[in-house]
């Protein structure tokens, strides 16, 4: 396979607002003006990444292009973990964002609505080293599993919001709309869950209402959190007031979060989980099966080469 030949594997939107099958052939005539060689395939499930991935790795791609969103991103960066470190670091991947959720795309500033600017930026080649947060958990069947993200984890409120949220947006079409409504809607059921958590020196048990674990912006929640400093960001908010909701959502969509009384941010490494009273638990804006038992939250440092812009 020639060095600089990219695969692109293409991930439809789905829903009202999905996009057409003409942005994809906008998208590949800005690939063919800038002169860029390529082979694409399109996903045909939400599954099909990984099998995708793993094709394209056999058959010698230095550049893995995934037009699509964060949960197309996660199935990319966890396949590209299944394989030996030599064979991981030939491999740079890179995103054009088009999924229903493309929040690690917009902390490198890259705009689903400014593709021809992401691929002068992606061919420019601009390579760096990131990190990865990591799950490790047991399911159901008793073994013992691990799931990596870009973004964050939220266990709690905000899992269950992610998850209606990824549905309102067909309707709404705005993240900022979809995640308020989802809130709002998810708010009155006075969602609380009994968790004992450990981070850092502190041990909290007591009810908190969501906590979000960040490699990234973790949706707002995480605003500081970078996903190069061996570091993790946790954001835990307990139960508010109803007087104070009005205050919370607007600092959340003011990108001011964390100047919320309710809200209680921390920096670590490790995150242990060691009750959380099945709350639900979102991995990258996808919900997951809620672990059995303790599970621990941890990042690895510079394991992936991802193109940013220059």
């Amino acid at each position: 396979m020639e060095e600089n030949r990219w695969g692109i594997i293409y991930c439809p939107k789905s829903g009202l607002f999905a996009s057409s099958a003409r942005r994809w052939e906008k998208i590949q005539q800005c690939l063919k003006k800038n002169n860029i060689e390529y082979d694409h395939v399109q996903s045909e499930s939400k599954g099909s990444v990984d099998r995708l991935v793993k094709m394209m790795i056999n058959n010698g791609y230095h550049t893995i292009v995934i037009v699509g969103g964060d949960s197309a991103l996660n199935d990319a960066v966890n396949c590209l973990m299944e394989v030996e470190k030599t064979e991981r670091d030939r491999v740079v991947l890179g995103v054009i964002p088009n999924g229903m959720m493309n929040d690690f795309a917009h902390f490198w500033e890259f705009d689903e609505d400014n593709y021809t600017q992401t691929i002068k930026w992606l061919k420019k080649r601009h390579v760096r080293k990131i990190d990865l947060g990591c799950l490790r958990y047991t399911n159901k069947e008793g073994a013992a599993c691990r799931r990596y993200f870009l973004n964050c984890v939220n266990v709690g409120l905000i899992a269950s919001i992610m998850n209606l949220r990824r549905r309102t947006r067909h309707v709404f079409g705005s993240r900022t709309l979809s995640f308020l409504f989802s809130f709002i809607l998810l708010l009155f059921q006075r969602m609380e869950y009994k968790m004992r958590i450990k981070i850092n020196s502190d041990t909290i048990d007591r009810r908190v209402m969501t906590m979000c674990v960040g490699n990234a912006l973790g949706y707002g929640q995480t605003p500081n959190a970078v996903p190069y400093n061996g570091q993790l960001d946790v954001s835990v908010a307990y139960h508010s007031p109803m007087t104070q909701v009005a205050e919370g959502i607007y600092l959340f969509v003011k990108g001011k979060i964390l100047n919320y009384r309710s809200v209680h941010p921390y920096r670590t490494r490790m995150v242990r989980v060691e009750n959380a009273e099945n709350a639900m638990v979102g991995i990258d804006g996808r919900l997951m099966r809620t672990p059995v038992g303790p599970y621990t939250i941890s990042v690895e440092e510079e394991v992936i080469n991802f193109l940013i812009p220059s």
